[in-house]
């Protein structure tokens, strides 16, 4: 800690101080007020002195629901030496003219206490920039500490003049908080603080694209909506996601295209991020976030649940299906439900406790179904009834929505429903399945099967003929366009063609990433593969040869997967009858369950 500086005495004894009883400035007030601290708003007008503790004495109640104090007491004043003369924290807000501020904080050096700290809520000007009159003992305790709007926005920016003691910023980080603000703190001076340089550089581009005539404001403000706020997409994130090296790369053409430097964007992620191998999330080093660590599981809760298919028992049968529960090291449990029907698609809802899944049945029949139990097996219930389907393969859940997805392979169809099989609803249908022609035709069998939210979109692959090179994987929004079936529906994207065999789907969706598994041929086949999506959940393009990443291979006829990336963990099955775990990025793969005798498909995590 710096020899000479310590916290102001009986700081919570003290009033906070606030220079400007504006718009900004009784907001500033009525955080500190409902923090508990007593507080002193200075302003030479009566008028805004009135209205300042009008506003506080109105809202510091519901401002202070956040902080859970009694709120302090709050004082208009109009003599500046009344307003600080006992203040540990006095923060000017006055008119953005910079001789004021310069002047302001010379008095401030003569009437506030020589432990006080003394904040300028600028966002115009660096505190550096107001200095001039002061001596060099106090520019140590003197700092920007920049408010936006609160309530709305309760973000505040903290940032050094220059001299400003270190051991200040943990205080007024620590301080914030209590006040229920979420500080942020410059680690150096800079014009416009963070955010401010963020949004300017997003309003100038919007100018330019105007200026241009590239766009409309209305298209602009749409765009951002769908991709930003609804996509919940943070800029340092989607720069991970999207690979480091392809941002480069397209930084690169800007470069060129409009003569800028690269010296702040190409150079500076060569130098610190390329050259060591750091390319993001498609990356065991990371990227602009470190990469992300396998934790380690606790197998005394966590389970395994995977379907053996029952045609690789010593009797097959095609109703001797099972619900296996297994440990995180692979270690079979028990058996929680026996005697099912070609079971496939495998899911489990937490907050319900229930664990839902498909049976094919006898393919080319009406008896497919979709069944849900409690997690230890007892309370089975049917979903959705024998005759309503053909073949339902992988299952999915949207568990906000309360809906269960599934793909029907030789129905030709994706169903949703709701948990307790109401609503049963064709979302996809790819051909009529009674005419002979369209179902035996495998490029139209729907198998895959994964949902994603907050993109707005479902994804689902059709697998084509066995080893046949003819896979493709497809998207559609949530909401069928108006007016539209699942036969007409214009909304539908094929994402990526001429796969092996593309069997069941995984989103993660905090990275806007899709994975699948793919039981085609060698050498591509038999695989984990992954994809990144934009916020619209099309593919980014990618330099990878396939126009996708394939993580891992030699899998024995792959089917079942499940994203464990919390933990740092994906799982994965074979019809071989083997569990397998890989890391996040499909390496250290390892079989951590087989047996001859079973053939598994599905599999999750409970």
């Amino acid at each position: 800690m710096h020899p000479t500086w310590q916290p102001p005495k009986e700081y919570r004894k003290r009033p906070v101080a606030v220079l400007g009883a504006g718009v900004l400035g009784r907001r500033i007030g009525c955080i500190w007020a409902s923090a508990g601290y007593d507080v002193k708003i200075r302003d030479p007008s009566p008028q805004q002195r009135i209205e300042c503790i009008a506003y506080i004495e109105k809202n510091v109640a519901s401002y202070a629901e956040k902080t859970g104090q009694n709120p302090g007491k709050s004082e208009a004043v109009e003599n500046l030496a009344d307003a600080v003369s006992n203040a540990w924290l006095v923060i000017e807000a006055v008119p953005e003219k910079i001789q004021l501020k310069i002047d302001t904080l010379a008095e401030l050096e003569t009437l506030a206490p020589a432990d006080s700290i003394l904040a300028s809520n600028s966002s115009s000007y660096k505190s550096s920039e107001m200095l001039a009159k002061v001596s060099d003992a106090t520019r140590t305790r003197i700092l920007n500490m920049h408010y936006y709007m609160p309530p709305q926005c309760m973000v505040v920016e903290l940032m050094t003049d220059g001299f400003t003691t270190q051991e200040v910023f943990p205080f007024m980080v620590q301080c914030s908080k209590e006040a229920a603000t979420l500080p942020y703190v410059a680690r150096k001076e800079s014009t416009g603080f963070i955010f401010n340089r963020l949004w300017a550089a997003v309003k100038r581009e919007a100018l330019t694209i105007l200026a241009e005539e590239v766009s409309t404001p209305e298209e602009i403000d749409s765009m951002w909506t769908e991709m930003f706020i609804k996509g919940n997409v943070a800029p340092c994130k989607m720069m991970d996601n999207v690979g480091l090296d392809t941002v480069a790369f397209i930084e690169t053409h800007y470069v060129d295209e409009r003569g800028l430097s690269p010296e702040k964007t190409v150079d500076y992620l060569k130098k610190n991020y390329l050259d060591l191998g750091k390319l993001g999330t498609k990356c065991d080093k990371g990227g602009l976030y470190p990469p992300v660590e396998a934790k380690p599981a606790n197998t005394n809760e966590r389970k395994i649940l995977a379907l053996d298919l029952g045609l690789s028992a010593a009797v097959p049968s095609t109703t001797g299906g099972k619900i296996l529960e297994l440990s995180l090291d692979g270690k079979v449990q028990g058996v929680l439900v026996r005697d099912q029907a070609m079971p496939d698609g495998l899911a489990v809802d937490p907050e319900s406790k229930r664990m839902f899944w498909t049976n094919m049945g006898i393919p080319g029949k009406d008896d497919g179904a979709v069944y849900s139990a409690n997690f230890d097996g007892t309370d089975i219930e049917t979903v959705v009834a024998p005759g309503a389907t053909n073949t339902p393969k992988q299952l999915t859940l949207d568990q906000t929505a309360g809906k269960v997805y599934f793909c029907d392979r030789e129905g030709l169809r994706v169903f949703r429903c709701n948990f307790d099989g109401s609503d049963l609803e064709v979302l996809i249908q790819t051909g009529n399945y009674q005419d002979p022609e369209d179902g035996e035709d495998g490029s139209k069998w729907c198998v895959g099967i994964a949902v994603a939210p907050t993109l707005g979109k479902f994804f689902w692959s059709q697998k084509g003929p066995s080893k046949g090179g003819k896979g493709r994987i497809f998207s559609a929004n949530i909401k069928t366009p108006e007016g539209q079936t699942a036969t007409s529906r214009c909304d539908i994207q094929c994402l990526l063609n001429s796969l092996p065999e593309p069997v069941d789907l995984e989103v993660d969706e905090a990275s806007h990433t899709l994975y699948w598994t793919d039981r085609g041929e060698i050498p591509f086949g038999n695989s984990l593969n992954r994809i990144r999506l934009d916020s619209n959940g099309l593919p980014i393009p990618t330099d990878a040869p396939l126009g996708y990443e394939v993580l891992t291979r030699h899998f024995k006829e792959a089917i079942g997967l499940r994203l464990d990336l919390e933990h740092g963990h994906i799982y994965l099955t074979d019809l071989m009858g083997n569990v397998y775990r890989t890391n996040a990025d499909g390496k250290q793969k390892e079989k951590i369950h087989s047996d001859d005798n079973r053939a598994f498909t599905g599999i999750t995590l409970r």
